[in-house]
């Protein structure tokens, strides 16, 4: 399902704190807006789906700081070559001993079925562990068992609980889908100003959907004011990386901006940094 929205059907200004104030009328029926009407911007949806809902699979190579050293680092090596064996030897004991990166670690190893048989429910007990402890991967990786129905009965509640805890604590994969959460109205009440500070915080740190969602918000003036050079600049970014959503979208914005405005938005695009929270 695309959600169409017609940026000259504008029903409202800035949004007013204390609640969302929605902006403009939308389609979630996939029809057209009308003929004369310019074409209309696209959000990548199915909006009660989140949009690349990936685990954050990070190689347990990449995560030395804090391990335990010795076993860990044998660990890390064995599982560089493949040697899961080894590695899933070397683990187990610094988890069964609370080690939140060898959790972590053998979470991975199941999610994958490396060296065991693939299995989810196992990957959540491990996840769940190193998740209690703070471990942000984890608690992004399990959110994602729960939104999924993986290995864990499907809640979407309880993922929003462990996408927040890692979200807040800067993981912009996180930080993105409880922002389309709020945004879709899944297990907390729809709110597009909230959802928009959850996309602003994972594009500032260069997530790609994040970067496309909050243009698209800029351009129709859901959850922040209207705003077609931020649209443009954000939609840029996400294209930039050959995103076809942001491509359509950056050229169907582009319809109702003059040539000054564009060249301002492209001038933005080529200053923007990203700015990690970790």
């Amino acid at each position: 399902m695309v959600v169409r929205l017609c940026p000259q059907e504008a029903v409202g200004g800035e949004p007013f704190a204390g609640g969302p104030r929605q902006t403009s009328r939308h389609r979630r029926d996939g029809g057209a807006c009308r003929a004369d009407r310019a074409t209309p911007i696209e959000f990548p949806m199915p909006i009660v789906r989140i949009l690349l809902v990936l685990l954050a699979l990070a190689s347990p190579l990449s995560m030395a700081g804090g391990a335990v050293a010795g076993p860990f680092e044998d660990a890390q090596a064995a599982h560089s070559r493949r040697d899961y064996a080894t590695a899933l030897r070397l683990w187990r004991p610094l988890a069964d001993q609370g080690n939140a990166e060898a959790q972590y670690a053998l979470g991975f190893m199941y999610d994958g079925g490396q060296g065991v048989p693939k299995n989810y429910a196992r990957a959540a007990k491990w996840w769940r562990l190193a998740a209690d402890q703070g471990h942000t991967f984890a608690q992004y990786n399990l959110g994602t068992l729960y939104d999924n129905g993986n290995g864990v009965p499907q809640n979407k509640a309880e993922a929003l609980k462990w996408y927040h805890l890692a979200a807040e604590r800067g993981n912009d994969g996180a930080q993105f889908n409880v922002g389309v959460l709020h945004f879709a109205g899944v297990a907390v009440s729809e709110n597009r100003i909230e959802a928009a500070k959850w996309f602003r915080r994972a594009a500032d740190q260069g997530h790609i959907g994040a970067q496309v969602y909050l243009g698209l918000c800029y351009a129709t003036g859901l959850g922040v004011p209207q705003d077609s050079i931020q649209a443009y600049m954000w939609l840029s970014l996400a294209a930039a990386r050959s995103d076809q959503d942001a491509i359509s979208n950056r050229n169907r914005v582009a319809q109702q901006m003059t040539p000054a405005q564009i060249a301002e938005a492209q001038k933005l695009a080529v200053e923007w940094k990203s700015k990690p929270e970790r």
